[in-house]
């Protein structure tokens, strides 16, 4: 038996988005700048995405623009809002448990002379909201917060964020890092006070090297990339047509029906915890229910190296992660895990299951089957 755990790094796609991506490869494969007829069958698919994931967070087609994916989306919103607005100041703040594609381009603003504070996070994930009160000041043009961890599933008060933010000051930028959010929970950026969203399609069983960024209109931004100005300027170049129509396949499929799809990845995760606390030696840091994201658990295993036991499984055809599958070339200790205050001897003894809709029950029971007969091996080895 096979058992794919690692959905929050790829997901496979669906059959929809697979028919669809080949045919805007094979029959409609027009450049959508071109004015004939095949250029315009081309720029319908964008549109009509466009329009489709719009109408998954209730905001305007305009405010949707295509990027490469989750990386992108985030440099765009955190690099070219800064510098968009820096005569309002050079002040921005974030956590200490985003991902790669935020705290690096964060690091690069600071090498600008950008100011950037970093929040703290609790045993749970979640940061302190007098902290983020008392970190903004007038120099603040922009708040950079993730709405579900990509490591152990914390989902932040986005909404009770806004209003702390929008309270003190209306004209900071609000941003969020919703690519392990979208598609697994109901995201409103117009009533929940977000001005910039990001989303990658490859985690909702859409295809890689495609994503989107929301940019509310009210928002001062600049392009990052120049040239024949297509996406009303934002972003130059000849658009991934087929990315972009699998990624609006993937969006309303997850979006229909939604509840009850989410509904089954939720009682999946719970019953991979609770099958998991069997286990003597292991640490759970995620939450049941809805309490943290439907897709995402954490679970450390004392006295294990999480790499020896992560292709230990891997020969058993069970695949999981031992954190950001983006930041698998930089084995640095995961600023998750310390920023939740996980005890030392856990933090290189932690996976990362994470589930998508083609789960199910029997792959969980055959994971917690082969775990309990190679955690006494393992730990003898070790030891030994």
């Amino acid at each position: 038996m096979e058992a794919y755990f690692d959905n929050s790094a790829t997901t496979k796609v669906l059959e929809p988005v697979k028919e669809i991506v080949i045919k805007t490869m094979m029959e409609d494969y027009g450049n959508p700048s071109s004015k004939h007829k095949k250029g315009l069958d081309a720029e319908r698919y964008i549109k009509e995405a466009a329009e489709t994931i719009a109408g998954t967070l209730k905001v305007a087609a305009k405010e949707i623009v295509f990027t490469s994916g989750g990386s992108e989306s985030n440099n765009m919103a955190i690099i070219a809002t800064a510098m968009a607005n820096k005569r309002a100041g050079n002040h921005i703040i974030s956590t200490g448990i985003e991902h790669a594609s935020v705290y690096n381009p964060l690091a690069f603003l600071e090498a600008q002379g950008f100011r950037v504070t970093y929040l703290s996070v609790d045993g749970q994930g979640h940061i302190n909201l007098e902290e983020l009160e008392e970190a903004i000041c007038p120099e603040t043009i922009l708040v950079s917060i993730m709405y579900v961890n990509n490591e152990i599933g914390a989902i932040e008060p986005v909404e009770a964020i806004s209003k702390i933010i929008k309270k003190k000051n209306p004209n900071i930028l609000f941003h969020v890092d919703a690519i392990q959010a979208y598609g697994k929970l109901l995201i409103r950026p117009k009533s929940q006070g977000i001005d910039l969203l990001s989303v990658s399609a490859h985690k909702i069983h859409g295809p890689k090297g495609i994503g989107f960024l929301y940019i509310d209109k009210k928002v001062r931004i600049i392009p990052m990339i120049y040239g024949g100005g297509q996406q009303r300027g934002m972003r130059s170049g000849t658009e991934n047509v087929p990315g972009i129509a699998g990624l609006a396949a993937a969006a309303n499929y997850m979006y229909t029906s939604h509840r009850e799809k989410i509904r089954g990845i939720i009682e999946l995760k719970d019953y991979m915890i609770d099958r998991l606390s069997e286990i003597e030696g292991v640490t759970i840091n995620s939450l049941k229910g809805e309490l943290s994201a439907p897709q995402i658990v954490s679970a450390s295993f004392m006295g294990i190296r999480s790499e020896v036991l992560l292709h230990s499984l891997e020969e058993k055809e069970i695949y999981v992660s031992s954190g950001s599958a983006c930041s698998s070339n930089h084995p640095a200790v995961s600023g998750t895990l310390k920023g939740i205050g996980l005890r030392q001897e856990l933090l290189d003894s932690t996976l990362r299951f994470s589930f998508g809709i083609f789960n199910t029950r029997e792959e969980v029971d055959y994971c917690i089957e082969t775990l309990k007969e190679l955690l006494p091996v393992l730990r003898r080895y070790q030891r030994g």
